[in-house]
């Protein structure tokens, strides 16, 4: 069963929403919504939470767990 998990990514413009954008379309078993204005991203996905943090992580952004839907 997928859960929909919520992530604060330090996303302050349209550069830093697309770098993460390309970082999840390569997990390519993923589905996500991002939110700039509230610095959310929300990604629904089978995979672990340790394990999408740290491919978050990879835009160079400060990344924070926030919980599931």
């Amino acid at each position: 069963m997928t859960q929909k998990h919520g992530f604060e990514v330090a996303m302050t413009c349209e550069g830093c929403s697309g770098a993460v954008t390309r970082i999840l379309n390569k997990l390519g078993d993923v589905t996500f919504d991002i939110d700039l204005a509230n610095k959310m991203v929300w990604i629904e996905s089978e995979r672990d939470v340790e394990f999408l943090t740290e491919t978050l992580k990879k835009c160079g952004k400060e990344v924070k767990y926030i919980g599931t839907k």
